[in-house]
């Protein structure tokens, strides 16, 4: 059965990513890095459900499935479909009797988060969120430092804006470092948002 993402490109599956790159383990991809900051938030959220905190789970990526083989009349075989774009975020799920809704990105530059990491349709969907009185926002890590940060979905509008308006096709790490708040990394939970959301909406 093969995969196929939404711009044709086969989907590798992790193995055989794995035995692909073995030899160059040290120089990691940039998707391999978005593979671990996904990992690193879904142990997250295991945790925050295993402790009766959060209950908050990554959402399925839509697929397409456009050949289906039957050699049993009992039985279907998949052999090729594709990944459909996402229309909303990452994760979503409930905290303390709130909505939460978030999309989690990294990135490889050192002195900004370029805007081109996110879609349209993404940016829409916080907008609605934050219009129904939930809680949206993105978690962001640049690779090369390691550090993670939480930037409610109010201040990407603004930079989402800016851009629309002929202005610059990122957001600054000066200006993540003054609107967004930074993630210390931890054992458990490996990327501690919650704590953050505490502080800014008083839920403590």
């Amino acid at each position: 059965m093969s995969f196929h993402y939404p711009n044709g490109k086969k989907y590798v599956q992790p193995a055989q990513q794995m035995a692909i790159k073995k030899t160059r383990m040290k120089d990691l991809t940039y998707s391999n890095r978005g593979m671990t900051l996904e990992d690193d938030l879904n142990e997250t959220n295991d945790f925050y459900l295993q402790t009766a905190q959060a209950v908050i789970h990554k959402k399925p990526t839509p697929v397409q499935i456009v050949n289906v083989d039957y050699p049993k009349r009992s039985a279907a075989v998949i052999k090729e479909a594709y990944f459909k774009q996402a229309s909303t975020t990452d994760y979503n799920g409930v905290y303390k009797g709130k909505y939460l809704d978030f999309e989690a990105k990294e990135t490889k530059n050192r002195q900004s988060f370029p805007l081109k990491n996110f879609h349209k349709h993404q940016i829409k969907h916080m907008k609605q969120v934050l219009d129904q009185g939930g809680i949206a926002f993105v978690i962001l890590r640049f690779s090369a430092t390691e550090e993670v940060y939480l930037l409610e979905a109010e201040h990407l509008l603004v930079f989402w804006k800016r851009m629309e308006n002929g202005g610059r096709k990122s957001v600054t790490k000066l200006e993540i470092e003054e609107f967004g708040h930074y993630i210390p990394l931890g054992f458990r939970p490996r990327i501690d948002y919650i704590k953050i959301i505490d502080e800014l909406y008083g839920l403590n």
